[in-house]
């Protein structure tokens, strides 16, 4: 069965998020932790996570991701900024373990000119501070496009990071589908490739999610502007490659095509039609 969502807003609950969801053909969801840009995160509702609960068993929804504020930033050169990083990411998973057995996504950051050896030692040191040994989410690392000074456009700085830390086995990585072809891995033409380099390298057990995005920029440009899918670089064959290919086509998929819910359900609906069960 194909486990393909979109990114929801959460701000009218899980119960909620869970059918809308439902009503575009999805069987899962990806939803920012609190705004975006930062912030304090709204108080959750103990009645609307055992309804989602119940709602999600009966939909059969596998797992959903959760994504952290694009401002965290957990290797910024100014110590606040760090603690920012630390204590919303340590809320955040707390607050995940309400739910508990799901995902937690977040941007390793920028290292504003420190390195990146220096980064992935303060990501580490963030990570170790908001985990626990016994918390049952699971901490992705997304792969970014390397504009700028971004950590984790290349599989060796995702390794570093998960070498680094306490709790490994917490830990996993979430491909984003613009970002890699933008970061210079050809999953248009070599998708077998990239899979054994990322292997080879991080692992493909350390694999948890994909997000689905097509990319307005070409190969190795090194920007992140997402496109609907197969209207972009990547085209709508690689999509199909992707969802069906038999070391990925388990995983959950999550769109972050620039959509509102009928251009979601449209993509959902290409998807699974394509999808060979």
């Amino acid at each position: 069965m194909l486990t393909i969502g979109c990114h929801l807003s959460s701000t009218k609950g899980f119960l909620h998020m869970g059918r809308e969801a439902t009503s575009i053909g999805a069987n899962t969801f990806q939803f920012f932790t609190r705004n975006p840009r930062g912030g304090k995160a709204k108080a959750l509702d103990p009645a609307d996570i055992q309804a989602y609960q119940e709602y999600a068993k009966a939909h059969e929804f596998p797992v959903i991701l959760a994504h952290a504020p694009y401002t965290l930033n957990a290797c910024a050169k100014e110590g606040r900024t760090r603690e920012f990083a630390w204590e919303t990411m340590a809320d955040d998973i707390q607050r995940m373990e309400q739910i508990p057995g799901q995902m937690y996504n977040f941007h390793p950051g920028s290292h504003v000119g420190q390195g990146v050896d220096a980064a992935v030692e303060l990501i580490a040191q963030c990570l170790d501070q908001a985990m626990s040994e016994d918390m049952t989410t699971t901490v992705l690392l997304e792969t970014m496009a390397g504009k700028g000074t971004e950590v984790g456009s290349r599989f060796e700085e995702l390794r570093a990071i998960i070498d680094r830390v306490k709790y490994p086995e917490h830990m996993g990585v979430c491909l984003d589908t613009c970002h890699v072809y933008d970061a210079g891995y050809d999953i248009v033409d070599h998708l077998d490739e990239v899979l054994e380099e990322f292997d080879r390298i991080v692992g493909l057990e350390r694999l948890k999610a994909i997000h689905l995005n097509d990319s307005k920029n070409p190969f190795e440009s090194h920007k992140d502007r997402h496109e609907k899918i197969g209207a972009g670089s990547l085209g709508l064959n690689t999509f199909l490659q992707i969802t069906n290919h038999p070391k990925l086509r388990h995983l959950p998929f999550f769109l972050e095509t620039p959509n509102e819910l009928p251009g979601y359900a449209e993509e959902i609906a290409l998807l699974r039609i394509n999808y060979k069960e």
